[in-house]
């Protein structure tokens, strides 16, 4: 194809693998599950564990230690990369985001500063959904982590802190889709391809979503998250998402601590979180037919992923005001996070694969033929060279003065194809806090690192050791070989420390 594509690039925040009804979850998503049956579904797409890392992975094609301050997150340094956007500027794209940002606040480092034409959202990591800023006349306070958790927005590349919408209607995953439309007009009247970056904050916490939508899931959760995680896991092995043979590991100890933490909102607080997420495929439903409506959606490749697995976080502020008001600020908590990330072990903030493996769907009617599941192991760091490929533009070596770093992502575009010629032993890498991994072929070694204290849990001493794990017969993590195999432990932890040295070296290149 010589048309150069649109790309739309949308991500969700904290969304669990099976959430989406097309990869196993009773919430409606009709139009995310339109998009991946007329398209494909990746089954083994990695992200990193956490917010701001997968964000700087995604947009520079490098591992957030090589990019950022810190691998928990930080900001995003300009030194050794380019951005999707810069390096799309370069072959001609129009270039927009909107949504959240999280990658450093100051004139630097913000998104017109890294290549994008037009912004609007949120600069820092999460907000009150209905109200970002100050309370407004004739409205209770707005929830907030604390008194003083007023996030900063930002309009193109004026900063808004507070930012007081006057819009009594205002809800946040609504106006990024508004500002997502407004974006498409624009772009509609220019001769030349567009990127569309829509990174939403949705559903990460708070819990807070419209009562109408709130209301469809009043009745539907009250079996509890044991039950719905099952029935999850049974539906994806219909699907073909999953192996049966895996098995489902057992509950987290975390979860039955964490349900009875939410007390009598327990059912109402995944009912709220369920809301979200039917909200923001609501938001994408409105993407898709503006696409329609411009003419666009049949040389628009559409890509939708999470940036990490369901968080189990516990914050409870305002325990007596329950979920899903401007006043409330509650989390789903470790149960629910279970169920979310169905079948995998654990949660955000941690590399095993409830943290790092999420949805990954892409839709272009212009070239994905087909509908199918996509089981080559894929990675956030992919989209450089793949949208470089579909640019035709060759990655710079220099940009800005600067010498660049090589991603060592791969690109999608034969997998969009339906080749399935990707190398099969890649070396992929993860860290965040003390957490570690690395996956080899059908290899990954993962530890949990110091050990740690969640929803109460007595704090223990000491850290994790190295688990070693066979992912082509046990990806849900049950059997650990490191016992078995520790010729394999000691080979991989070595290649996962040069790995970690040689980003140290990077980061010293800013």
């Amino acid at each position: 194809m010589s048309e150069k594509p649109n790309i739309l690039l949308i991500m969700a925040d904290d969304l669990g693998f099976s959430d989406l009804g097309c990869f196993g979850g009773e919430i409606d998503t009709p139009n995310l599950d339109k998009l991946a049956l007329s398209g494909q579904r990746f089954t083994q797409f990695y992200t990193n564990a956490k917010c701001s890392p997968s964000r700087a992975a995604l947009l520079t094609g490098l591992y957030a230690e090589q990019v950022t301050e810190q691998a928990d997150g930080g900001t995003l340094h300009a030194r050794n990369n380019i951005t999707l956007a810069e390096m799309l500027r370069l072959a001609g794209y129009a270039t927009m985001a909107t949504g959240k940002w999280h990658l450093g606040e100051s004139r630097e480092r913000r998104p017109i500063a890294r290549g994008f034409d037009r912004y609007w959202g949120l600069l820092s990591g999460c907000s009150n959904y209905f109200n970002p800023g100050d309370r407004r006349p004739n409205e209770p306070e707005p929830g907030r982590k604390n008194d003083s958790d007023i996030r900063p927005w930002c309009d193109q590349d004026t900063v808004m802190h507070p930012y007081n919408p006057t819009d009594k209607n205002f809800y946040t995953t609504d106006a990024i889709t508004n500002h997502a439309i407004k974006f498409l007009d624009e772009a509609s009247s220019k001769e030349k391809p567009f990127f569309l970056y829509i990174p939403h904050c949705a559903p990460h916490f708070p819990l807070q979503a419209w009562p109408e939508d709130i209301e469809k899931y009043r009745e539907r959760y009250i079996s509890g998250w044991s039950d719905i995680r099952y029935q999850r896991y049974l539906r994806l092995i219909e699907l073909g998402i999953i192996d049966p043979s895996w098995g489902l590991p057992p509950a987290d100890e975390r979860a039955n601590l964490s349900y009875e933490n939410l007390g009598d909102h327990a059912v109402e607080a995944m009912a709220v979180y369920a809301a979200m997420v039917d909200r923001l495929d609501q938001a994408i439903g409105r993407i898709i037919d503006k696409l329609s409506e411009l003419g666009k959606k049949e040389n628009t490749l559409v890509l939708f992923l999470s940036d990490n697995g369901g968080c189990a976080e516990e914050i409870h502020c305002r325990p007596e005001i329950p979920p899903g008001t401007v006043d409330s600020y509650r989390t789903v908590g470790a149960a629910w996070a279970n169920a979310s990330n169905t079948p995998w072990r654990l949660f955000k903030d941690f590399d095993h694969e409830g943290g790092i493996s999420t949805p990954l769907i892409a839709s272009w009617p212009a070239r994905i033929k087909k509908a199918e599941l996509i089981n080559e192991v894929t990675h956030i760091i992919d989209f450089m060279p793949t949208f470089a490929e579909l640019a035709n533009i060759e990655l710079p070596s220099h940009y800005g003065g600067q010498k660049l770093l090589p991603t060592t992502g791969r690109s999608l575009v034969p997998l969009f194809d339906g080749k399935k010629d990707q190398v099969l032993d890649r070396e992929l890498f993860w860290l965040i806090g003390g957490a570690k991994a690395m996956r080899k072929g059908k290899w990954k070694i993962v530890t949990q690192g110091p050990k740690r204290v969640q929803a109460g849990l007595q704090i223990e001493a000491g850290y994790h050791s190295w688990e070693l794990y066979d992912m082509e017969h046990d990806r849900c993590e049950l059997h650990n070989l490191a016992n078995r195999y520790p010729e394999k432990v000691e080979w991989m932890a070595k290649r996962w420390e040069e790995w970690h040295m040689n980003c140290l070296h990077d980061t010293n290149m800013r």
